[in-house]
C-alpha cells in the first residue's frame, strides 16, 4: 500500500473530508488530493501534520516498521556509542 493510500483510508475511517483535512494542514484541497493520489509528496511540514491530524504514525507511513524493535535502551546505547565515537576521536 502506498503512503497516499495509507493516508486516504486513514482519513475514510475518519469519515473526515479532503477539504477538512486540507484546510487543517493548511493546503490547497486540490494539492492534498494529489498527496492521496501519489502524483505529489507532501513536505516535511504537510508530512507532519497529516501523521498529527490523522494520528498515524510516520514509521507506518514509510514502511519502517523494522525501528519499531528499538527500544528506549537501544536509542540509549546508540546515542552512548556515537557520543564515545565522537568524544574519542575514532575513526571509521
Amino acid at each position: 500500500m502506498t503512503i497516499g493510500e495509507k493516508i486516504r483510508n486513514k482519513r475514510e475511517d475518519m469519515d473526515l473530508s479532503q477539504k477538512v483535512i486540507a484546510e487543517l494542514i493548511p493546503m490547497n484541497q486540490s494539492n492534498y488530493s494529489k498527496i492521496e493520489r501519489d502524483v505529489q509528496e507532501p513536505n516535511l511540514e504537510q508530512f507532519r501534520r497529516i501523521c498529527q491530524i490523522l494520528k498515524l504514525d510516520p514509521r507506518y507511513l514509510l514502511n519502517l516498521y523494522e525501528f519499531e524493535s528499538f527500544s528506549d535502551e537501544d536509542i540509549k546505547l546508540l546515542t552512548d556509542i556515537k557520543e564515545f565515537i565522537k568524544n574519542h576521536n575514532i575513526e571509521k
